[in-house]
């Protein structure tokens, strides 16, 4: 398994989403993380509003897995929050403290390694955020701090204020929603791919040392693309570097993005430990040029 810079710590490039756990029973949950260490992959990422209820998968994670003081430190715990269902999103001062206190006692644990502030609150004051950051960070409570679906601008707002670096910005990338990559490739062309949808998030990301993390990577316009019949070509692709690397079409599904040299962190979603195994061949796998671009035009892209 590759690893890649995340702030001071060094983490494997697949990291294991936990959105869907809530309702699992404990062997499967137990499964499922076993696959994932098993492979090299000793990352978890959660959030506050995941699962049936507020913390209800943080708090399945910790009873299913039951972590002895030895094994937590063997694993990066990595939560958000910020988005309060039904309502919009709240960072201020009050709302971070106490909701890394819920996230702390659902997951049963004295620490959160990475947390990020899960997409922008339009009535953000930045100040308090600082003051939030500063009092977890003091208290031992968090290790580092990020953000996921923020702009660059939005990170550089932040940046005035708070005196811990943003580690990692958590975006939606896949090869068929890929707009933080295809907008560059098609710059200066009359074609919607041209459009900046994003302030050119990716390249700020690797000047400013901000990790990358690609959540649905599986997914896009449609759902998942893996066996879809409405993307035939793209599918023909995979299957046939799949079998030219004895690997599965997951992999090289995630060999594209990981074959990046922006050294992106790749976020699982699935439920299935086999389908976490196959993914986690695609960590470190060697696409060519040539393969990552076929990849990126069988997925639609335009490659001028």
């Amino acid at each position: 398994m590759k690893h890649i810079p995340l702030g001071a710590l060094s983490v494997p490039n697949i990291a294991l989403g936990l959105m869907r756990i809530s309702e699992m029973e404990d062997a499967a949950i137990r499964d499922l993380v076993g696959a994932a260490r098993d492979s090299g992959i000793d990352f978890f990422d959660h959030a506050d509003i995941y699962g049936t209820a507020l913390h209800a998968s943080e708090r399945r994670f910790a009873e299913a897995m039951r972590f002895s003081p030895a094994e937590r430190d063997e694993i990066t715990i990595q939560t958000k929050a910020g988005i309060i269902p039904g309502v919009g999103y709240d960072f201020s001062y009050d709302h971070l403290v106490s909701a890394v206190e819920e996230s702390l006692r659902a997951l049963n644990t004295d620490r959160i390694d990475v947390l990020l502030l899960h997409r922008p609150d339009a009535l953000m004051e930045p100040d308090e955020v600082a003051r939030a950051f500063d009092r977890l960070y003091d208290d031992g409570k968090v290790r580092a701090f990020g953000v996921s679906n923020h702009t660059p601008r939005q990170m550089e707002l932040l940046g005035r204020w708070i005196r811990r670096p943003i580690v990692a910005n958590q975006m939606q990338l896949s090869v068929t929603h890929a707009p933080m990559i295809a907008q560059g490739i098609a710059a200066n062309t009359l074609t919607d791919q041209a459009t900046d949808r994003d302030g050119g998030v990716l390249d700020y990301c690797r000047l400013e040392g901000v990790a990358v993390q690609a959540w649905s990577p599986m997914g896009g316009p449609g759902g998942p693309f893996i066996g879809d019949p409405n993307r035939p070509e793209l599918n023909a692709v995979l299957d046939r570097l799949a079998a030219d690397y004895d690997v599965t079409a997951e992999a090289i599904a995630t060999a594209w993005i990981t074959r990046h040299p922006a050294n992106i962190q790749v976020v699982l979603g699935t439920t299935r430990p086999d389908r976490v195994r196959a993914s986690a061949a695609g960590s470190a796998l060697p696409l060519t040029r040539p393969e990552w671009y076929e990849i990126f035009r069988a997925a639609g892209h335009v490659v001028p």
